[in-house]
């Protein structure tokens, strides 16, 4: 059975965070995912809405997290 250490732990020390630190910035890395997907819903039904939103979104992420744990 896998340690709690190596569950909880071993991946946010990975990218040089504490367990809070990274719990955080995963809650809102998922909420930025989630309004992405909003705008790309929204510009599915009204295309002249929201044109470049979720794509711009999603390069933002990308680049916050392409290096980490490097």
């Amino acid at each position: 059975m896998a340690s709690l250490d190596r569950i909880f732990l071993d991946h946010p020390r990975s990218v040089d965070e504490t367990y809070l630190e990274h719990a955080r910035f995963a809650v809102g890395f998922s909420a930025q995912l989630f309004a992405a997907a909003f705008a790309a819903l929204v510009h599915a039904l009204v295309p002249c809405v929201f044109e470049k939103t979720a794509s711009r979104m999603v390069r933002n992420l990308h680049a916050r997290t392409a290096n980490r744990g490097r």
